[in-house]
């Protein structure tokens, strides 16, 4: 696996060479240590796939730089009734393949978004209808009231009805599954950018849209994407000029490219924080030496792997420092956060091995782990140390890890037992973690869709729903700290840090860094 992945970076490599020859002053390259999976917006809620599909298709409501809500395909909107919004829709939009955006666009993919093989159905779990007005406005009917609906849509991307159903991309492309369509290779969108070559883990060229219908800020006519796996080999394209922009920098070499003639680090904090899950739901475990139970149900097995993880130590060697350990699972910039709550339980090994021990496993347990290794900053990294910190107690882990491509849809069909994950909030909203992340899982309603090992409160149930609805914020306020305070007291995960953002630019190049990593190419301009 390391040869084949070599060779496609030497290979990238070589075809960032020869492109550069040929390349204008308003040519961008960027480099990630992965690639989007899909085309398809619906198909992955995860931000790199998200943040690269933005550029090509658009959301009714979108985002500022200082990520406050703003206008996008929809011009304007106001709630009509508690549980109704109304959006006036933006006339003389046009997809790339010309044909008109209309109402019928915007229901056709809000129904696509709730549908079978949706990523987004979390989005859409408290929307009990969409209708039009005509074709350029549209009503939004919820379940109960519902102040926070725009926030929740600024990731609901809108395709073309006759372009999906003309090409057979009516449902998304189905990650869990391996089912592909037209949609994950093709694009067709309203965005101030088209897809004109895709090479999924080669790399992906976008050109301006020139009928595009708002501003582009910068002067970037081309972007060419390029996964690049080896952080090596990425951090010398960017020092020798092969590439202007690439995302994570390495901890390690933040100082390396900031001492470099052509390029320097932008670093700043990001609301996205990884944390472990445990399945709690089988009544034995997947893949663990415990026969006949599952010791992830109790909460004192769950409190003895918190306590024996080392998380200054993480933060210390692994992060470089680049981190914000957490107690919580949203962090600070997170509505609903509170210094207060964010306290962790001490590194304790002897604490640790007592609950071990009274819970029946004195002797400790094996059990696999599963971790991505070209996700999020160091996460393979990381996952070895909670490997190495949890054999102090005697718990043996089977660390599994793999490229994301085959880590997603394996552990979003809940095959796992014990796993590493990253959330970044994107309405900028606790509830938002707590329906996606904390709620009982409920296939039906997308309640708890990426709650991989089944945590389960009725109580957490019970005061997410009332945080959806309530107006008054200080009431508000005092819901989410009791729904953290039940799911801290449970142990429902272990919350790891909140790592920091750490870009590499090319001191050619101005762009916007914002702190849910989204990297909008209309913003982005370089210098001959």
């Amino acid at each position: 696996m390391s040869f084949k992945r070599n060779m496609l970076a030497a290979a990238a490599l070589f075809t960032l060479t020869a492109t550069s020859l040929l390349v204008n002053a308003q040519t961008i390259r960027i480099a990630n240590q992965g690639d989007a999976l899909s085309l398809d917006p619906h198909s992955l809620n995860e931000s790199l796939q998200l943040s690269t599909d933005a550029n090509v298709y658009e959301t009714l409501v979108g985002r500022n730089k200082d990520l406050s809500v703003a206008p996008l395909l929809a011009t304007s909107w106001k709630q009509t009734s508690p549980t109704v919004w109304r959006f006036e829709l933006r006339k003389g939009v046009k997809f790339h393949d010309g044909t008109p955006f209309t109402a019928d666009d915007v229901l056709f993919s809000f129904a696509r978004a709730a549908g079978d093989g949706s990523d987004m159905k979390s989005n859409t779990t408290d929307i009990k209808e969409v209708r039009k007005d005509g074709d350029f406005a549209i009503e939004i009917e919820t379940k109960g009231p519902f102040p926070i609906l725009p926030d929740v849509i600024t990731q609901l991307m809108i395709l073309s009805k006759k372009w999906c159903e003309d090409n057979k991309a009516t449902m998304p492309v189905d990650r869990r599954k391996g089912i592909e369509n037209a949609a994950s290779f093709k694009a067709n969108g309203t965005g101030p950018y088209r897809v004109r070559e895709r090479q999924p883990d080669v790399r992906t060229v976008f050109t301006r849209n020139p009928t595009y219908w708002g501003k582009i800020e910068g002067n970037v006519q081309e972007v060419i994407f390029t996964p690049i796996s080896n952080p090596a080999t990425r951090v010398a394209a960017l020092i020798s000029g092969e590439i202007d922009v690439m995302e994570p920098v390495p901890v390690q070499d933040v100082a390396r490219i900031n001492a470099s003639p052509n390029a320097r680090v932008i670093a700043g904090p990001e609301l996205r924080t990884i944390f472990l899950g445990m399945d709690q739901k089988r009544d034995e475990l997947l893949y663990s030496s415990v026969k006949g139970k599952n010791p992830f149900k109790d909460k004192r097995v769950r409190q003895a792997f918190y306590q024996a993880i080392d998380i200054n130590g993480i933060q210390r060697t692994v992060m470089r420092g680049a981190s914000r350990p957490t107690a919580l699972m949203v962090g600070p910039g997170i509505n609903g956060w509170t210094a207060e709550q964010d306290k962790r339980l001490p590194y304790d090994i002897d604490a640790a091995k007592k609950l071990l021990a009274d819970a029946g496993y004195p002797n400790g347990f094996e059990v696999t782990m599963n971790c991505p290794n070209d996700r999020y900053v160091n996460d393979g990294q990381i996952c070895q140390s909670v490997a190495a910190n949890l054999a102090r107690i005697g718990v043996k882990i089977n660390l599994a890890t793999e490229t994301k491509g085959t880590y997603f849809p394996k552990i979003l069909r809940r095959d796992t037992s014990f796993y590493l994950l990253g959330w970044t909030p994107t309405t900028y909203d606790a509830h938002n973690a707590l329906t996606a992340l904390m709620a009982c899982p409920d296939d039906k309603t997308g309640a708890g869709q990426f709650n991989l090992g089944a945590y389960c409160n009725p109580k957490v149930d019970q005061l997410t729903k009332q945080i959806q609805s309530e107006t008054d914020k200080p009431k508000r306020d005092a819901m989410i700290k009791e729904a953290f305070a039940l799911h801290t007291a449970d142990v429902g995960h272990l919350p790891l840090h909140q790592q920091a953002l750490a870009w590499g630019v090319s001191k050619k190049v101005e762009l916007t860094q914002m702190a849910d990593n989204y990297m909008p190419f209309k913003w982005m301009s370089i210098k001959p």
